[in-house]
């Protein structure tokens, strides 16, 4: 059976974790330094688990990421990659032509943003794609009439 490792980091790591502790811009990454940091000071596992509000086999996964690849396997996470829409490089031009004229259906917003840019999108990627630019679809109502008094 083998031993736990126990990292322990030199004055420059220490220096750098420290820093990056708090000042990290991804949540995640800060959260993996917090559990090496508790661990370097003599923590258990589950300790630094606690204090850094991750699971116990989270926190087991980061000390032995950090024994595998060192400091930067922890702070080196690339972000995963998000496709992007081709709607969204006219996203001006097609906010500014609706809040111009705006558009009662969605089908109207089809075909407008057709005209503009060429790309022919449904109806929900539609909704999606506007609803994400800050347009909301507003329900239309019958207004109720008193009938005429004769």
């Amino acid at each position: 059976m083998s031993r736990w490792y126990r990292p322990t980091l030199s004055a420059d790591e220490q220096a750098r974790l420290l820093a990056d502790r708090d000042a990290h811009p991804d949540p995640v990454v800060r959260r993996k330094l917090n559990v090496l940091w508790a661990v370097h000071l003599g923590h258990s596992r589950e300790d630094a688990a606690r204090i850094a509000h991750v699971g116990v086999a989270t926190a087991k996964r980061y000390v032995l990421a950090h024994r595998n690849g060192g400091f930067d396997a922890l702070v080196g996470r690339k972000p995963s990659p998000r496709p992007t829409s081709a709607l969204a490089y006219h996203a001006d031009a097609i906010k500014r032509s609706l809040v111009e004229r705006p558009v009662r259906t969605t089908a109207e917003a089809v075909a407008r943003i057709e005209a503009l840019t060429g790309l022919r999108r449904g109806l929900t990627q539609t909704r999606t794609f506007l609803a994400g630019l800050g347009f909301r679809w507003q329900r239309a109502r019958a207004v109720p009439v008193p009938p005429k008094s004769r």
